[in-house]
């Protein structure tokens, strides 16, 4: 697998990936990434040209995809609408990306006989009850809520089908919530370190109660590198940190590692159909494939999260202006 092609690799988790191939291995990354808002070139900035080499495109190209398939050993498929908010206002993006663009590539898989690993969500799941002690496993049975989980739902059947009916050699992994750099200030985290950096109260949906699994990027990257490697054909591996925190807690402790009062920030009306525990268990993965996370300790990775956000404004600056008037429009 020395020459490896990453779908979406210039977005948050994908540009991590891109970091990590680069830091641990020896491989050639080629990254295709369309480039939405979502992605950024600055997120591969520093990366040596020799090493990793960057193809502007769109995954429901198929001539491109062809081409591109055609010189990679391995593939992985981390490009993807992601945004709940955002598939809401427009879900057709993401039946465009998501499906159509997974089936694009799993044809160029078939063609080419290319190993493939599928990135997904623990998003496809549904949501858990607050005080249910149940973790999702690879037997959970699917139960979206929101156009984004659905067409990720969708993704996922797929590459199964291309497996079972056409030998497609692929892997399918479901993370729970990513954390760390070059993550969209859209997103919950960078969205509430952004705005105390810019002195705007943190805003919280609803009462805060909802529960998110978290887990560093760099050891998603990590987890998806071992599955690539080591991972059986066809099966699907739930990846987790044992992170369980609620929103509530998330905000506070950002606040308090940022040196303003625990309380200060404000509740705002809460996402149409929102999700109310995620929960990660990744016994598979840890004990078929030896996988153990490294930043178990949540608050020193939200501290070096901050810390990434703050030493890198030119970075995040220029769209955190348009996040912000968009959640104005919606209240919150």
């Amino acid at each position: 697998m020395s020459k490896l092609l990453v779908t979406g690799g210039a977005g948050f988790i994908g540009s991590n990936f891109v970091h990590h191939i680069v830091d641990h291995t020896d491989h050639h990354v080629t990254v295709l990434d369309k480039l939405t808002y979502a992605g950024n070139r600055a997120s591969l900035a520093g990366l040596p040209d020799d090493r990793v080499e960057f193809v502007r495109g769109d995954i429901t190209d198929a001539p491109l995809v062809d081409e591109l398939f055609a010189r990679a050993d391995a593939v992985v498929h981390y490009a993807a609408e992601s945004h709940n908010d955002n598939s809401l206002n427009d879900p057709r993006p993401f039946l465009d990306t998501n499906i159509i663009g997974t089936y694009t590539l799993l044809e160029a898989a078939r063609k080419y006989d290319r190993r493939l690993h599928h990135i997904s969500t623990d998003e496809v799941y549904g949501d858990l009850e607050l005080d249910d002690p149940a973790r999702f496993t690879e037997s959970t049975p699917y139960n979206p809520s929101s156009p984004y989980s659905s067409t990720k739902a969708g993704s996922d059947l797929l590459v199964r089908a291309w497996v079972r009916s056409f030998g497609v050699r692929a892997t399918i992994s479901n993370c729970s919530n990513n954390y760390g750099p070059y993550q969209h200030v859209e997103k919950f985290i960078p969205r509430q370190i952004t705005n105390v950096l810019r002195g705007v109260r943190p805003k919280l949906y609803g009462s805060g109660e909802n529960v998110r699994d978290w887990i560093h990027a760099d050891d998603h990257s990590s987890a998806v590198l071992t599955i690539l490697e080591k991972g059986r054909i066809g099966e699907t591996y739930l990846i987790g940190a044992d992170g369980e925190k609620d929103n509530k807690t998330v905000v506070e402790l950002i606040l308090s590692l940022m040196g303003q009062d625990r309380d200060a920030y404000d509740h705002v009306t809460d996402r149409a159909g929102h999700d109310l525990r995620y929960a990660i268990d990744s016994s598979k993965l840890r004990d078929e494939l030896g996988w153990v996370p490294q930043f178990q300790d949540f608050t020193s990775g939200l501290a070096a999260t901050i810390d990434w956000y703050r030493a890198n404004e030119p970075w995040w600056a220029p769209a955190k202006d348009g996040v912000e008037a968009f959640y104005a429009t919606k209240g919150q």
